[in-house]
């Protein structure tokens, strides 16, 4: 018969996956209120460019809020897919059923001639793997496609610490309190620069000389960064210039609090009028170079705060390893048991222009500005 039924499924106790066309019911209790109005947002740009796969990309993002990641990680994923997305939409493709290895191996080469960098190009495909694997478990892409990953390999580098003549005429040429007294707190703690945006007047004990770290923002753990002298007194010439109504402790013009980008022009602009700017110094480098100096000073490795630097990268280039001849060479230098030599403990390792350290010159405390 013409009119015969075909079953449209050969298994009947599976559905095919329709996500949902519009946002999940929201209620009070999860107070989901940044996640949520980010994804919103991210969904009428993709229909604003005319993309395809919409209602799959919004439920993947819907996904991750219930996972309760943050809201950069939304954000850096839905950037990803809509770079990826686009390219599709160039080659030709009309939905997300139709791709192929092949898609992927050229998005990387893609990628790789537009001069993304190596670091770059890997994060992106390990969020297109996450995105695949999603639609494989629905039953949407081939499970081929999750077979055998495509890898960037990405250099290992050493991390870039600023040298002691460097850092003195870097602060010199900062004459501001506000950019002074943030440049002095990465310096000296080791946080990272959105964890130094993100305190709120709140979390600063001048009288202990210490910031609390509620939740850090790559690691959501709490913790407690010790600010040194010269730190703690252009902290507290800015803090008798801030606005009090103020809730972060460094905000711009017009803003609730400074943003990244603004600081890392601020730095570069500096970097610039002290002659430094051929050097390649970054923001985070600041970081690296609080671990240098406190190793340097003499500081045990086991005695170095972990949440400053991620465990397994004090360990690979903060650590030199013990030499090959002494008992148990294989066990890290860390080990309580192998440190002592002679009742004392042995430098942390001088990065490349660090050397100064040995001869007795130290950052700790530099004088205020003239």
């Amino acid at each position: 018969m013409a009119n015969a039924q075909v079953p449209q499924e050969k298994i009947p106790d599976r559905q095919p996956f329709n996500p949902a066309q519009g946002p999940p019911p929201v209620t009070d209790a999860l107070n989901p209120a940044p996640q949520a109005y980010l994804i919103e947002k991210c969904v009428k740009q993709l229909v604003k460019k005319g993309l395809f796969g919409r209602p799959y990309v919004q439920d993947f993002l819907y996904e991750q809020k219930r996972r309760n990641c943050r809201p950069s990680t939304i954000r850096s994923n839905f950037t990803t897919l809509m770079v990826f997305l686009s390219y599709l939409k160039e080659r030709g493709r009309t939905s997300l059923e139709t791709i192929t290895r092949d898609d992927l191996s050229s998005f990387i080469e893609d990628e790789q001639d537009r001069g993304m960098q190596p670091n770059t190009v890997s994060t992106r495909l390990r969020h297109l793997y996450a995105f695949l694997r999603y639609l494989v478990d629905r039953e949407v892409a081939h499970p081929d496609l999750l077979k055998r990953k495509l890898r960037v390999k990405v250099p290992e580098a050493l991390p870039r610490a600023l040298d002691p003549e460097d850092v003195h005429e870097l602060l010199a040429v900062i004459s501001q309190s506000r950019d002074r007294a943030l440049i002095l707190v990465l310096l000296r703690t080791g946080m990272r620069i959105g964890e130094v945006l993100a305190t709120r007047m709140s979390e600063v004990n001048l009288r202990e000389k210490q910031i609390i770290i509620r939740e850090a923002q790559k690691t959501r753990l709490g913790r407690v960064a010790y600010l040194s002298e010269d730190a703690c007194q252009a902290l507290a010439e800015w803090v008798n210039l801030r606005d009090p109504a103020k809730e972060r402790l460094f905000y711009g013009q017009g803003r609730l609090r400074l943003s990244y980008t603004a600081v890392r022009m601020r730095f570069a602009k500096y970097l610039d009028e002290a002659g430094l700017a051929h050097k390649g110094y970054r923001l985070h480098c600041l970081r690296h170079t609080c671990a240098t100096e406190l190793l340097n000073a003499g500081m045990r490795l086991a005695a170095l705060p972990s949440a400053h630097l991620r465990h397994r990268t004090v360990k690979r280039w903060y650590a030199p390893g013990v030499p090959a001849a002494t008992p148990g060479a294989q066990q890290h230098r860390d080990d309580p048991a192998l440190c002592p030599v002679d009742g004392q403990h042995p430098p942390g390792r001088v990065l490349p222009g660090h050397g100064d350290h040995r001869k007795g010159r130290s950052l700790w405390p530099l004088p205020p500005p003239s």
